[in-house]
């Protein structure tokens, strides 16, 4: 092709562009000459057979046309689509449509919370891995090969030293194997146990854990301090707290941590058993064979940990019967989080 034949195709295509009314003509002449084997595309492979002199010349014009074809494709193309387009009338004076925001969902909120409270404490926010391996979850925490979470009916095993995280205390290892003392960390996340799915049980839940390790001595009387201070900020300056006796294997001695029952303030109803009390946390001073474990010296150091589960939060601060009700989606269920 001559460079007097393509400004003549130019032109033409141009024009072609021009009287085209329809997307489906358009998108036809965009197949004619932009497709793979379209007009233009065949013309840059023919540049070879250019006599050399002509090339400059013939390579500019070729440009030329494919840069003003496509912006006349488009703008005509924008312009049939429009067009096509149907009219909808629009009244001024109807009323808007009410869309409701969006809320932040209870386990999140309790998590926000919670990590905010601890925070003003001094605790930083930690994280680590859904998959954990044995060492992190089990070893390191002093749980004894024995231990009924150790079975594979209460924990998900990939293979004998992968599983997944059954506590999130396993980010407790992950940050003392990597840290030097002090520490002073809180862990929210994740868990999974082989648990039957019930109005207070689930296979998937959270937790939100706690750790303060330090060459300076410190007490069961200060994790009460700091367990007491939570509650209250938490779910009032009304609430109590109460603290059992208990085991644990990664803490000695142990303790489990009541606060007083949200429905009937202490007096005693269906919910906490008539008891006025219900069962939030379990702490207790840090085991020294967990300190072994990570390279501390017992000696040392000392340290409290805690945990509690953010579902049991979520449902005593807010009143909500059944966990279910958190891991459905239901909006009717969620718009009553406001």
């Amino acid at each position: 092709m001559t460079l007097q034949e393509l400004q003549q195709e130019h032109a033409a295509s141009l024009a072609a562009v021009a009287a085209a009314t329809e997307t489906a003509a358009l998108d036809a002449l965009r197949v004619k000459y932009l497709g793979r084997n379209g007009l233009i595309p065949g013309l840059v492979k023919q540049m070879k057979d250019v006599p050399p002199a002509d090339r400059p010349a013939f390579g500019k014009e070729l440009g030329a046309w494919r840069a003003a074809f496509e912006q006349a494709l488009a703008e005509k193309t924008t312009a049939a689509q429009a067009a096509a387009e149907p009219t909808a009338a629009f009244d001024v004076t109807l009323p808007g449509r009410w869309r409701a925001e969006g809320v932040i969902h209870p386990v999140s909120r309790v998590i926000e919370e919670a990590s905010d409270i601890f925070h003003r404490l001094g605790f930083t926010v930690a994280d680590g891995p859904d998959i954990e391996t044995k060492f992190n979850n089990f070893t390191a925490l002093n749980t004894a090969p024995h231990h009924p979470s150790m079975d594979p009916s209460d924990t998900f095993w990939f293979d004998p030293e992968l599983l997944l995280r059954t506590q999130t205390s396993s980010v407790q290892t992950r940050t003392m194997l990597a840290n030097p003392p002090p520490v002073r960390i809180v862990c929210p996340g994740r868990c999974y146990r082989r648990d039957t799915m019930d109005a207070t049980h689930s296979a998937n839940f959270h937790q939100i854990e706690g750790l303060y390790v330090d060459t300076k001595p410190v007490s069961l009387a200060d994790l009460k301090s700091i367990l007491a201070y939570f509650a209250r900020e938490m779910m009032g300056a009304g609430v109590g707290v109460r603290f059992r006796p208990h085991f644990f294997p990664f803490t000695e001695p142990s303790v489990e941590v009541d606060f007083t029952c949200h429905v009937c303030k202490g007096k005693g109803c269906r919910v906490c058993k008539n008891s006025g009390w219900i069962e939030i946390a379990g702490a207790g001073m840090v085991d020294p064979r967990v300190y072994e474990h990570v390279g501390y010296d017992p000696d040392q150091v000392y340290g409290y940990a805690f945990g509690m589960g953010i579902e049991r939060i979520a449902m005593i601060k807010y009143g909500i019967p059944d966990i279910r009700y958190l891991y459905e989606n239901d909006v009717r269920f969620l718009s009553q989080m406001r």
